[in-house]
């Protein structure tokens, strides 16, 4: 199973990094895949940790795609990071093995400490949308534009249907990339 979460990683000199991502879990391991190359990675590989953070502000998806990565943390109990304060819970983990690859290696990871702050309510069909859109942003350069546009005029319908404004304002932010991307596709 895959859950979309967001995995903050602290570098030696303590800075604190937040990248959204899919982490895949398999009996009791959580499994993480960063590319390469990647703060994330680099990050875990040197700290031995990371903290993945379960949240239901999609804001900070978008965000962390669009260039606004100024969420407020919290230091993390057990391993070398941070949690954030919007996280409905959080799993402080530590590297267990990793399965090198070129392009994007598994890091085996061990729960070492996990903490509900608050109760999960479901996501609306606007939150999701604002997920799934994300992640076509993470693969602008990856995918045709046509399949991106068409993607995000099916994910309107329910945006439009169940929106927010949490979930409005990181759509928003969203497109601007998007709209940002057909701007340098039509100059090239």
């Amino acid at each position: 199973m895959i859950q979309e979460v967001l995995v903050t990683t602290q570098s030696s000199d303590g800075v604190v990094h937040i990248a959204p991502m899919g982490i895949h879990l398999l009996e009791d391991q959580i499994i993480i895949l960063p590319f390469r190359p990647s703060t994330t990675l680099n990050n875990i590989l040197q700290s031995q940790s990371a903290v993945i953070n379960y949240c239901d502000d999609v804001r900070i998806f978008a965000g962390c795609l669009t260039g606004r990565r100024d969420w407020p943390f919290l230091a993390a109990e057990k391993v070398t990071g941070h949690y954030l304060i919007a996280a409905l819970s959080h799993k402080e983990v530590e590297l267990q093995s990793i399965e090198d690859d070129e392009t994007r290696p598994k890091l085996f990871c061990k729960t070492i400490h996990s903490v509900n702050h608050a109760p999960f309510q479901g996501f609306n069909r606007a939150q999701f949308a604002v997920l799934e859109a994300a992640i076509l942003v993470s693969r602008l350069k990856m995918l045709p534009i046509e399949k991106i546009q068409s993607e995000i005029d099916y994910l309107s319908i329910g945006l439009t249907k169940t929106a927010g404004e949490r979930e409005l304002e990181a759509w928003g932010w969203l497109m601007d990339i998007i709209d940002q991307h057909k701007q340098e596709l039509a100059q090239a």
